[in-house]
């Protein structure tokens, strides 16, 4: 017999009508199990549930209503429960960095140690091979070198990687060879020109100096402009605008609030449209911007603040506790030039700000910030 005829077998036994018992086994049967069973399966089941009851107590007794009205859902929860979220989809056009970062005074050491060590291990700098003889650079070379005690390297300070002393490279306690603005003094003093193009010497006086670059902190650093983007280059910059709340949203307290650009989800709309859309609407399109991926980086959900004092509130006004209720989802976006414009924006904005994520830590509600915190850079 084969495996399915075995099977077949198997399961007709269980689904036939007049299960095969023999009389001695019929006589020894539970009284709880009628002969009307349909099959040894349902009697398995009524074995096994009936024998639990017995256990368990010889009657069954219906719950009071004081224990049903207990189990109930409170208003409470079924107003939760049925809380309908308005779908809303922002961005988070953000300004990357412009410059690295400061160096602490240990990775300014450091840098200077690496640099130093690797003057004493790379080989000798062989300056024919750069400079043509009897030129004005090679004169201008040899007067430079000079200068630098016959050290090649123009930003390592007053060491001598091929002398006795070479061991001796770590700095002194409080010495500012390593600081930047040391060394961007000796480079701009390194970079004057000594040598005229007729190969004579130009005195000190007659030295034209070399223009130092532009300083890390801007005009807008100076005077606080939160408007501007040329401020905190070192640091992400993020967008927010000035909404007025509307009557469904007021609480009270305030009338305004400092939030992310944001437009509700239309029937036909993805999320990544709906935040090109609102960025459009919101600061205009005056900006070179573009949506980094179509995914979501953060999102924020506005509950309804429903307690038990609520409970035996009209229905008008669990409609509008309701009413309150969103989800915004935000994407995140970068400008690559341009400006926010709010002339003419359809959403009643008033103000806008570009600001770091610290800042934004003291302007935006505290929930609103720890949803997206997240997703802010590390500086």
């Amino acid at each position: 017999m084969s495996a399915s005829s075995r099977g077949g077998s198997a399961v007709s036994a269980l689904l036939r009508n007049s299960p095969r018992v023999c009389s001695q086994c019929r006589a020894s049967q539970p009284p709880y199990l009628s002969a009307s069973s349909s099959s040894p399966l349902s009697a398995a089941r009524r074995f096994y549930v009936q024998g639990a009851t017995s256990a368990s107590s010889p009657e069954t007794t219906l719950p009071s209503s004081s224990s049903s009205s207990s189990l109930e859902s409170s208003p409470t929860d079924a107003a939760a429960a049925a809380t309908r979220y308005r779908i809303r989809a922002g961005v988070i056009l953000t300004r990357p960095p412009l410059l690295t970062r400061e160096l602490t005074p240990f990775e300014s050491s450091f840098f200077l140690y690496q640099k130093r060590l690797n003057e004493r291990l790379t080989p000798k700098f062989r300056p024919k091979l750069y400079f043509k003889t009897d030129t004005a650079a090679q004169l201008d070379w040899r007067i430079k070198l000079k200068e630098r005690h016959g050290v090649a390297a123009k930003d390592i300070g007053r060491y001598n990687p091929r002398g006795r002393t070479a061991w001796n490279d770590e700095l002194l306690v409080g010495s500012r060879t390593s600081s930047p603005e040391e060394m961007y003094d000796r480079l701009l003093h390194d970079a004057q020109s000594r040598i005229s193009e007729d190969g004579e010497v130009i005195p000190v006086d007659e030295l034209v100096p070399v223009e130092r670059p532009m300083p890390r902190r801007t005009e807008a650093d100076e005077k606080h402009d939160v408007r501007r983007l040329d401020r905190a280059l070192d640091r992400t910059l993020y967008l927010v605008v000035k909404r007025q709340l509307p009557p469904r949203l007021l609480d009270g307290k305030q009338s305004t609030v400092w939030v992310f650009p944001t437009a509700d989800v239309l029937t036909h709309e993805a999320l990544h449209e709906t935040a090109a859309r609102a960025l459009a609407e919101s600061a205009g399109v005056n900006m070179n911007t573009w949506i980094v991926g179509r995914v979501p980086v953060a999102h924020y959900v506005r509950a309804p603040r429903i307690t038990h004092k609520d409970e035996d509130l009209s229905l008008s006004r669990q409609m509008q506790q309701q009413n309150r209720t969103e989800k915004v989802f935000f994407l995140k976006g970068r400008i690559m030039a341009g400006q926010a414009n709010l002339a003419g924006n359809l959403h009643g904005l008033t103000d806008f700000q570009w600001l770091t994520s610290d800042e934004l830590k003291d302007v935006v509600f505290p929930d609103y910030y720890k949803s997206v915190e997240n997703m802010f850079d590390a500086r």
